[in-house]
């Protein structure tokens, strides 16, 4: 359908009024004012309009004009696509406050009056299959709601105060719907939502991402809603109606059941007063076909769309319908105001309301005349904004109130204002009154005039004259407010002051003048206060000048604050007077104080002076202190003293103490202790007598005054110190100790302790009681001993008496403790002198001769004769018989006599060593000799087990070992040729090693030449060639001669020259025949039989083609040619073998290198 565009038709109007114009049928009108200009735009009727679902709340009002028909809007655009709703529908959305004021009124009229019930189609036409599935779902939806009473659907959004709630339960006939087919519909939308609850939990959290088929699908139905129809349009709210979305009849019945809700759909309208692509704002959400739209603004356009939603997903919105509000009344203007006035005259403005859609013509201006009744007339109507009301009485109050008015009607009246008409010229005022002063500034206040009525608008003007300025009266003030505060002015200065008033009639005479004063400035700070005189320990004086600047009154007292210490945290008022000097008592000495002055007037105190004044008051000796005080129980000949601190420290530390004692028999003191501890001890006192003593402290200053008296008595007193105890020997292990009691110091000896010990710093106590002897037993022989005594009573331990040193006589040896094996290398004899297997060599540790020295040794073997020798510590048993165990023990013996025996050992003999086996050559070559020995290895335990020495003699006559092991063979390599060599070898096991064999001598024999390497063969002619190969060096003298050999096709090798050339010309050569030769090297020994060499590789000569060969010159370059392809075919030497393998690893290493470079390290 081709779109049709609004047409222009120019008009002209003489009286501003719009001509009725005539459309055609299909088409309306729409009046639009800008700038001035009326302009009148033709659209064509919308052809998908219907009237809404539900029936009018209430009938639109008729066209104030007959010739102005009915508007319709244009159609709506395309919805966007489908998403999915993530929220609550119902929100409100930001709608701007503009709108479009100068629209005439347009109406829709609908036309359900002029249909009949049965002139339209069904909206939605169903089949037989269609009717079964609505009555099986209205019965699910039945049970489902029944519990409810068919209530809002749990997470359904609320439904909105805006519903039409008036509106009947079925459609209304007129738009071809019948209230089943409805509900029909509404059914199958509703179980569209029956899939499985994965799905739904996805569209409940408002996940992101591809929906799946039934969502889809539902998601499409709800896509389907049609355009909704907008009816009863008025100024600030109209209905809109919808009906529920449907499936296309062409689809199959099968994807309807699938897609059809079990859910009851929701839909939220949304306006937009922008445009079609403007923003739209959510006006309704709920689950009715229609809704009433209120709070709308009038002459405005609108666009209004659809949107359906069931289970939290959403389709796409409608088409959007625009619409225009009607045009209203005007709203209440604000109240006039008063411009200007005079005693009988008053001029009223006012501002032009909102008009609604309509111009406004005329205003009417309404007032009370002045009587204050409430009741009004109209004294102004006309379309000004201004008017000037004549006639009024002076000073007296009038009520006014403003409507405005246009086509669509009157507005209500404003607020009701109050104005006054001007007065007479005012009487003089009252001079004015002093509030309150301060330095810069006065505040004053005067009176209304009494004869001014309360209606009159009265202003003041103030005028001040300064003393001594010159300039007269000037203003301060003008205003209305009856009081002022005049600022900026000086100091302590008298000021003059007048009030006039007046009023828009005249200014009256000036009021009486006035004299008032500022108040004075607070005071400087003094100056630093400084100290007059000697500073003394409980006081000092100290002065000060006064302020610089007195703040223009006189000081009337100084202030003196003093602080004890430096911190200046808390002060102390010491002195308050007139005085500029005091002084400062009751001080404490050696004490740091802070003094500080401040100064007071008229104007108020003044700052404190700029810097303090420090002051130390001199230190003095400190007070007595309290007598000291024993500590404990007094000893014999100490007590332990402590004080406390004097009272008084005299402003100083206490930094020294000194006590002084006085003896029971002399009156003189002496001082036993000066320091700064709290206590000392004082020692050097007679046991059991009586002490006074004193105490006295000192600072800086010096020492104070003597304490009171302390008498001490002293206790009993450890015994004195015992003298010497004296010793004798009883016998060399015992000794008599015998002391004298010593002096007991007042309580008598209760026991003597005698220590003991062989070092003078190690003894312990060995006696404790009252004997005065004591025998100590148990000593050892020619040993040196200290001993010491002490004695104790109840007072204490005495002091130990000086150490003793005892020497005990001397005595037979002591045991021997320990016997030990003698290993053979500590054996002094030559290994055929001792044999392990019949010899026993022990040492001992020599026991402790007891004073005398060791002169010899016993040694005792039980059924032998003991053995005596000197004094060694060891010696070798001989003559025993092999592997026999014998018990062992030794004696010492020295001047006094024989020592006791020491403890049994038990020794064993060793078996004897084995004997050497024989030594046999079994194999031999010239570097190599394989030898061997033995019949095997021994079937007896492993400690039995024999073991082999082989030795072999150097060119000096020394054997070196070659082999030490259990094996029976070895071979002896890297040997010279034609060379004797000298061996010998011995057996040994755990019993020892055995002697050597005699010398066995073996020769190398002679070394064979080295293999010739292969000849070379050269053709001569057909029936002759020349064999040549290299020579060797003679060996060791021996020249070398060679055979070489000649093997004819599959013969054998038959010798075809010997001799010492190293070449030979080969004759009489078949032309057909295949031959081969190879050389070996012979060793002409002068002694001995020749050697043979091996045979060199073998090297072919073929015969020589008929076809190719041409002459004799083509023979020899043909043998040549199969002498150099026979050389081809020969293995590699090891030489060359070794310098092939060496290039292939060097041209690996090298591509390992390159690939590391390249790969790893770039």
């Amino acid at each position: 359908m081709k779109q049709l565009r609004p047409a222009q038709v120019p008009m002209m109007s003489p009286n501003g009024s719009v001509p009725p114009i005539y459309v055609p049928p299909g088409y309306v009108s729409q009046i639009i004012e800008e700038n001035g200009v009326r302009r009148v735009l033709v659209l064509p009727q919308q052809p998908e309009f219907h009237p809404g679902g539900h029936s009018p709340l209430h009938h639109p009002p008729p066209p104030p004009h007959a010739h102005l028909p009915a508007f319709i809007p244009h159609p709506a655009m395309m919805p966007p696509p489908p998403h999915l709703y993530t929220g609550m529908p119902g929100g409100v959305g930001d709608m701007s406050s503009q709108y479009i004021s100068q629209y005439h009124p347009a109406h829709i009229y609908s036309e359900q009056d002029s249909h009949s019930q049965h002139g339209r189609p069904p909206f939605v036409h169903r089949d037989d299959r269609t009717s079964k599935t609505y009555e099986r779902l209205q019965k699910k939806l039945k049970e489902r709601q029944g519990g409810g009473g068919g209530g809002q659907v749990k997470d359904s959004p609320p439904l909105s105060p805006q519903k039409t709630c008036s509106s009947p339960p079925t459609v209304d006939i007129h738009n071809g719907v019948g209230g089943k087919g409805l509900e029909a519909e509404q059914a199958q939308l509703s179980q569209a939502v029956a899939g499985p609850d994965k799905q739904a939990g996805r569209g409940k959290n408002g996940e992101s991402g591809e929906l799946d088929e039934e969502a889809q699908a539902l998601q499409a139905l709800l896509s389907t809603i049609s355009k909704p129809v907008v009816s009863d349009i008025q100024a600030r709210g109209l209905v809109v109606s919808w009906s529920a979305p449907t499936r296309p009849e062409s689809e199959s019945s099968s994807v309807e059941e699938e897609c059809s809700p079990l859910e009851p759909l929701s839909y939220e309208v949304a306006i937009s007063f922008s445009g079609k692509d403007g923003k739209y704002k959510s006006m309704y959400c709920g689950e009715e076909l229609s809704a009433t739209l209120e709070d709308l603004r009038p002459a405005t356009d609108y666009h209004v769309r659809v949107q359906a939603m069931c289970n939290c997903l959403q389709g796409s919105p409608s088409e959007a319908v625009s619409f225009t509000t009607l045009s209203c009344e005007p709203d209440p203007p604000n109240p006039p105001r008063k411009a200007s006035g005079t005693k009988n005259t008053l001029v009223l403005q006012w501002k032009a309301p909102c008009d609604n859609g309509s111009k406004i013509q005329n205003y009417i201006l309404q007032w009370d005349e002045g009587k204050g009744t409430g009741v009004y007339e109209q004294c102004y109507y006309g379309p000004q904004k201004q008017y000037r009301v004549t006639k009024l009485s002076p000073a007296s109050r009038y009520s006014f109130r403003l409507s405005a008015k246009n086509d669509m009607g009157v507005s209500e009246f404003s607020e009701v204002v109050d104005l006054f008409t001007s007065c007479s010229v005012p009487l003089p005022p009252f001079p004015p009154e002093l509030e309150m002063a301060g330095v810069t500034w006065l505040c004053l206040k005067w009176q209304r005039p009494t004869s001014s009525p309360k209606e009159d608008d009265i202003y003041y003007i103030l005028e001040m004259e300064e003393e001594g300025s010159g300039y007269g009266f000037q203003p301060s003030y003008d205003g209305d407010e009856l009081s002022c505060t005049v600022r900026n002015l000086h100091r302590s200065t008298k000021y003059k002051f007048r009030v006039a008033a007046y009023n828009s009639e005249g200014k009256s005479n000036p009021s009486q003048v006035v004299e008032f004063i500022t108040n004075p400035d607070r005071p400087s700070s003094p100056c630093r206060p400084v100290i007059r005189g000697r500073v003394l320990p409980n006081s000092f004086k100290m002065a000060w000048e006064p302020p610089k600047e007195n703040g223009g009154a006189e000081v009337t007292k100084y202030v003196v604050e003093l602080s004890e210490g430096l911190s200046g945290l808390s002060w102390e008022l010491v002195y308050s007077g007139p005085a500029m000097e005091h002084v400062c008592e009751g001080l404490k000495p050696g004490c740091s104080y802070q003094t500080r002055v401040y100064c007071m007037s008229e104007g108020g105190q003044s700052p404190v002076s700029h810097s303090t004044l420090q002051v130390q008051t001199p230190a003095v000796p400190p007070g007595p202190c309290q007598p000291p005080r024993l500590v404990g129980k007094p000893k014999a000949r100490e007590v332990q003293l402590r004080w406390g601190p004097p009272q008084v420290d005299g402003g100083s530390p206490v930094s020294c103490y000194s006590v002084e004692v006085s003896g029971p028999q002399s009156e003189e003191s002496r001082e036993v202790y000066q320091g700064p501890e709290l206590d000392c001890s004082v020692g050097g006192l007679m046991p059991g007598k009586t002490y006074s003593f004193r105490l006295k402290a000192a600072n800086k200053a010096g020492f104070g005054p003597l304490s009171e008296r302390c008498d001490v008595t002293t206790g009993p007193g450890a015994p004195e110190q015992c003298k010497a105890p004296s010793t004798t020997c009883k016998s060399p292990s015992c000794v008599v100790v015998t002391w004298e009691a010593p002096p007991c110091n007042g309580a008598a000896v209760t026991e003597f302790r005698l220590e003991w010990g062989a070092a003078e710093g190690s003894m312990q106590v060995c006696y404790s009681g009252p004997g005065l002897s004591h025998e100590m037993k148990g000593l050892l022989p020619a040993t040196s001993y200290f001993c010491r005594l002490q004695a104790v009573n109840v007072a204490g331990v005495g002091p130990f008496s000086e150490a003793v040193l005892c020497q005990t006589p001397c005595s037979v040896p002591a045991a021997v403790s320990n016997i030990y094996t003698l290993k053979e290398s500590d054996s002094s004899r030559p290994p055929p002198l001792y044999s392990p297997s019949t010899c026993l060599g022990i040492c001992w540790d020599p026991p402790c001769d007891h004073g005398s020295e060791i002169t010899s040794y016993l040694i005792d073997l039980g059924e032998r004769q003991p053995i005596a020798i000197g004094p060694v510590t060891k010696h070798i048993i001989q003559h025993l018989q092999p592997d026999t165990s014998y018990r062992i023990r030794i004696q010492a013996l020295n001047s006094l006599g024989a020592g006791p025996f020491s403890h049994t050992f038990k020794l064993k003999t060793k078996p004897l060593p084995p004997q050497p086996p024989r030594l046999e050559c079994t194999a031999f070559s010239h570097q190599t000799l394989r030898l061997k020995w033995g019949d095997g290895p021994a079937k007896a335990a492993t400690s039995d087990a024999l073991q082999y020495q082989l030795q072999m003699g150097d060119k000096s006559g020394r054997f070196i070992s070659l082999y030490k092991g259990p094996c029976h063979t070895h071979k002896v390599q890297r040997l010279n040729e034609s060379t004797s060599y000298m061996f010998r070898i011995q057996a040994f096991n755990e019993a020892g090693e055995g002697p050597f064999s005699n010398v066995y001598t073996f020769t190398t024999p002679r070394s064979p030449p080295a293999p010739v390497k292969a000849p070379k063969v050269e053709r001569l002619d057909d029936n002759s060639c020349e064999v040549t190969w290299e020579a060797l060096p003679p060996m060791k003298g021996d020249p070398i001669t060679y055979t070489l050999q000649c093997m004819m096709g599959n013969s054998e090798f038959k010798q075809a020259y010997k001799g010492s050339a190293t070449s030979f010309h080969v004759q009489n050569l078949q032309p057909n025949s295949d031959y081969r030769f190879r050389v070996c090297a012979i060793r002409q020994c002068q002694d001995a039989p020749e050697l043979s060499g091996p045979y060199s590789p073998t090297v072919t000569l073929s015969p020589q083609r008929n076809d190719v060969a041409v002459g004799s010159g083509a023979a020899g370059s043909g043998s040549r040619a199969s002498t150099e392809s026979n050389r081809a075919r020969r293995s590699l030497t090891d030489e060359q073998c070794a310098f092939l393998l060496l290039m292939v690893f060097a041209v690996i290493a090298i591509l390992i290198a390159f690939v590391i470079q390249y790969f790893v390290i770039k």
